[in-house]
């Protein structure tokens, strides 16, 4: 029998392996030679590097809409502690060190969350969604991502509209599972966050002008059946264009996905069915991806 992580023996056990992930990562804080972004700026900077607005309320299969009305209050809860913050040339964006602990205490209500692979609830669930969205935008940019946690073993929900490439999420937890940026250019960039009645809206914007455009592209979009078990694979590209003449600087694999499908697979369209394809890949991408 496989032995047990000490974090799996017990209920007990699992809240002090927690509070030991999250002590090391205030140790982490404290210690590293990151220096953390932390100002902010009333006005916006110049230059709109990239927008994307986010669904708050998704059609994800028989999960509570009221879990759904409160990532609602947990965003509009979080999207003022990170809008405006300034990340200047050397500089670190932590999202857990800058919106902190989304606990009850703090007026965070219960969400849908992912754990063991399968939808549950927590307080403060919805989070993975704000990082989703930061993450999308600096993927656009020229911010090196230094800390980035997936959770796209699973394929969890039949697609609803969907705007982005499946296998592009974020996983976090606070504060072990972060989602971390450095920015190791000249410029200066600040993040501009806010909900509406419907969406949670983003700006990634720059003191000057960048001469790189950034696409995001997936290709290779099929399901296959593996031991009467569906599969979603896809592969994730970043394209890099210099703008003055557009030609493509540098194309690169960021992500393949090969995902397990956890609903009916009468969702599914059947054109998008065949055999798996034999190609080999690694997930070398950019920027510790």
């Amino acid at each position: 029998m496989e032995r047990k992580l000490f974090c799996e023996i017990s209920p007990l056990s699992y809240k002090i392996s927690v509070k030991k992930e999250r002590f090391k990562r205030y140790a982490k804080w404290i210690l590293d030679n990151n220096k953390y972004a932390s100002e902010r700026s009333e006005e916006k900077l110049p230059v709109l590097l990239y927008s994307h607005n986010s669904l708050i309320r998704r059609k994800l299969g028989n999960v509570d809409i009221q879990l759904q009305e409160n990532k609602a209050t947990n965003l509009k809860l979080s999207a003022p502690k990170i809008t405006g913050i300034l990340i200047k040339p050397g500089q670190t964006f932590s999202f857990w060190k800058t919106v902190g602990d989304c606990s009850e205490e703090n007026g965070y209500l219960e969400g849908m969350t992912i754990k063991n692979g399968s939808p549950s609830k927590g307080i403060g669930g919805g989070m993975c969604q704000f990082t989703n969205l930061i993450h999308w935008m600096i993927l656009h940019s020229p911010l090196d991502i230094i800390e980035h946690h997936h959770h796209n073993q699973f394929d969890l929900f039949p697609d609803f509209n969907r705007v982005i490439p499946f296998g592009t999420g974020t996983s976090i937890s606070y504060n072990y599972l972060d989602y971390c940026f450095k920015n190791n250019t000249e410029n200066i960039y600040q993040l501009i966050t806010y909900t509406t009645d419907t969406h949670l809206c983003g700006e990634l914007r720059a003191l000057n002008q960048e001469d790189k455009a950034y696409h995001i592209i997936e290709k290779d979009l099929y399901f296959n059946e593996e031991n009467g078990k569906y599969y979603r694979n896809n592969k994730i590209y970043r394209k890099v264009v210099d703008k003055a003449n557009g030609n493509t600087v540098k194309e690169e694999l960021i992500m393949y996905n090969h995902s397990e499908v956890l609903y009916d697979s009468k969702f599914i369209k059947p054109e998008l069915i065949r055999e798996r394809s034999n190609w080999k890949t690694t997930t070398k991408g950019m920027q510790g991806i």
